[in-house]
């Protein structure tokens, strides 16, 4: 019977607009749950399990399960919402006749579009730990009561995948989790939420797997060595005036490293004798030099300067040639970044120009001028801005050229044969704007 003005509402109506307003209420829980559940910080659940929080280990279980969690906060939306709009049809059309299926429609729309899906997500993204906190046991209380359907569920899904020829857990995540992390920490950053220094040093950390020696040494052209051959005294002078504690000695020619001398020992070693220089015996003082493979990853090798108790080594190749040097600090400064000390310069081989450009050694690491400039340049093919700029030239460029890629302007100031001894790098952002 049609409903007409003034005449008031049967009993079974009001039961069943009441249903409605239930089903509503019902499909913003499972809304709210599940984008809460999906976006609360497992490192805060942790903490707060550790802490005793019964609620945040029920979080911590949900989320290890989260295919059944999905699952059945969509069963349970599909069947509320399902719900809410058979009775409102129901309700409609006993009120206005076949036109009350339109109005079912449009009416249920907004309500479970506005009600059930926007509201709700909204307060779930912006405080998913809170919410999460809030509905976990009612959440678990549901996916206890749709397991048997979800298991059938799964099935039928299951069935039709392979089908196709899919199948689940065929296609994961092409991330590893230290990828994830970093990807995470800079995304992070990018919302002000981690400072660049801190980002810095936990993608460093990060990274220790993944680099070797050979991307953090000090190569062999820069190397400070000395020659064994020397008189004492002259060996001496070049400790003396030297910014390094650790000095390689070589005998007959460069690569031919015989041992490495400490400042320390040397100048206990000129005490011992009352300061006369002549009567040292170098060989006796240096100790044995350590070659390690220039393939070593950082980790390994922080591991290695510890169990072995020294902070200094010579990085070979496949064939045993000296490539360089690496120390504990070299590793440590990819966490923390560079360490000053009284003898360092700012930022060595890199000096800053007023227009927002740069003038830097060709042989200063990618890796440095992005941390010093906050850049982005690509590492993977080449370790220094000269070999960079090799790499994507195809050639050796002369004095003068220059190369815009990665959105960088390239300029080539100095050469030196076949090296490339200062370049301008400027963002081509900035030369447009100026």
């Amino acid at each position: 019977m049609h409903g007409s003005g003034g005449q008031a509402l049967p009993v079974d109506l009001w039961i069943a607009i009441l249903i409605i307003v239930i089903c509503i209420l019902l499909s913003a829980f499972f809304a709210a749950s599940e984008t809460a559940m999906t976006a609360a910080s497992r490192a805060r659940m942790h903490g707060l399990e550790k802490a005793g929080d019964g609620r945040a280990a029920t979080v911590n279980r949900l989320q290890a399960s989260r295919p059944r969690l999905i699952g059945a906060m969509l069963l349970g939306n599909t069947i509320v919402n399902i719900g809410a709009s058979a009775f409102a049809t129901s309700v409609l059309t006993n009120m206005f006749g076949d036109a009350g299926v339109i109005y079912a429609t449009a009416l249920m729309t907004v309500l479970l579009l506005i009600f059930a899906e926007v509201l709700p997500k909204t307060i779930a993204i912006n405080f998913p730990d809170q919410v999460s906190l809030l509905f976990a046991r009612l959440v678990a209380f549901f996916i206890l009561i749709f397991t048997p359907v979800l298991f059938a569920v799964d099935a039928i899904v299951g069935g039709c995948l392979r089908l196709f020829g899919l199948r689940i857990g065929d296609h994961t995540s092409i991330l590893t989790p230290q990828e994830e992390l970093r990807s995470t920490v800079d995304l992070l950053h990018r919302e002000g939420g981690v400072e660049r220094s801190h980002r810095d040093m936990l993608g460093g950390l990060l990274e220790l797997n993944a680099l070797t020696v050979s991307d953090v040494m000090v190569h062999r052209t820069k190397m400070r060595t000395i020659n064994a051959a020397l008189p004492p005294r002259d060996i001496v002078s070049e400790v003396l005036a030297s910014a390094f504690t650790r000095l390689p000695l070589w005998l007959d020619q460069t690569e031919n490293i015989i041992g490495v001398l400490h400042a320390k020992d040397l100048l206990r070693a000129l005490a011992a004798v009352g300061g006369a220089a002549a009567e040292l015996k170098i060989s006796e003082i240096s100790s044995p030099p350590w070659f390690v493979p220039d393939t070593t990853t950082l980790q390994a090798q922080l591991q290695a300067f510890l169990d072995r108790k020294t902070h200094f080594a010579l990085v070979v190749d496949e064939y045993g040639s000296v490539m360089g040097l690496v120390t504990l600090e070299d590793i440590l400064e990819e966490i923390v970044g560079d360490i000053k000390d009284e003898h360092d310069t700012v930022v060595p081989g890199l000096r800053q120009l007023p227009d927002g450009s740069i003038n830097v050694e060709g042989s200063v690491p990618i890796r440095d001028l992005n941390r010093a400039m906050d850049w982005l340049l690509p590492d993977d093919e080449a370790t220094t801005v000269a070999g960079l700029v090799i790499h994507e030239a195809r050639a050796i460029p002369e004095a003068g050229q220059v190369f815009s890629f990665h959105g960088f302007r390239f300029e080539v100031l100095r050469k030196q044969r076949n090296r490339l001894l200062a370049l301008k790098v400027t963002p081509e952002a900035q030369e447009i704007d100026g």
